[in-house]
């Protein structure tokens, strides 16, 4: 029985991955691709369109890896900002034991555009960072620090990956971590009545954000000007 075309295109992405991992870019050819997996290159533009397309994928296959990764390990705690620390230090501990892969993934973004693969580990920074606006735990609006915290989790994790490894300090992206996280969060609560008036004000802009529309007592209108006025409390 034939192999099925799924079987065929994960087979060719394994065989990518491998020649990434081993031998740097520069290796993922189409003609040394489709040697290794034992398919014709003109079998490999069928299944992938041409290389550009194949490393489309290939950055897909390894965001999958990435997110198998980080969704193991990085499991809700009762503190969203704990959550933020240890998804940085994944997040840098990935790439350096991947650069390969790190490096197709985040560093070919084009202007205007993140890398499509990039999509899904965006949201699950979103959802941490949602979470801990929810807890009263920002001092910023929650898009505000997820473009904040992804630029400084890629950028700090691309810096290491272009040292030696044995010049590597990664200190370094514990000091820049400790500082663009401390920048955006604010420590628990307090019980007092004089808690923080913008870490209120950006919990109950994320409930709103969360509810159903049609379940507020308020119309869409009133809903996005409470919403408007409560960001100018935050600022």
């Amino acid at each position: 029985m034939d192999e099925g075309k799924h079987a065929v295109r994960y087979r060719v992405l394994q065989v990518a991955a491998k020649l990434l991992e081993e031998e740097g870019s520069g290796a993922v050819s189409t003609r040394a691709v489709a040697t290794a997996a034992g398919i014709t290159v003109p079998a490999l533009y069928r299944m992938f369109g041409d290389k550009d397309g194949l490393l489309v994928e290939l950055a897909a296959y390894g965001f999958d890896l990435y997110l198998a990764e980080k969704k193991e390990a990085l499991s809700d705690s009762e503190d969203p900002v704990a959550d933020l620390y240890r998804g940085w230090d994944l997040h840098v501990d990935f790439g350096l034991r991947h650069p390969a892969f790190y490096v197709l993934m985040y560093g070919a973004a084009r202007p205007g555009s993140r890398p499509p693969a990039t999509d899904e580990a965006y949201a699950l920074l979103v959802s941490v960072l949602d979470r801990a606006a929810g807890a009263g735990r920002l001092r910023v609006p929650v898009d505000v620090a997820t473009r904040v915290v992804y630029a400084a989790t890629t950028g700090a994790t691309l810096a290491l990956i272009g040292e030696e490894a044995k010049d590597r300090d990664l200190s370094a992206s514990s000091r820049l971590r400790d500082t663009v996280i401390g920048s955006v969060t604010t420590g628990p609560p307090p019980v007092a009545a004089g808690a923080d008036l913008a870490s209120r004000a950006l919990a109950l802009d994320a409930a709103l954000a969360a509810q159903d529309s049609a379940a507020l007592p308020l119309r869409d209108p009133e809903t996005a000007l409470l919403r408007d006025w409560l960001r100018r409390l935050a600022e």
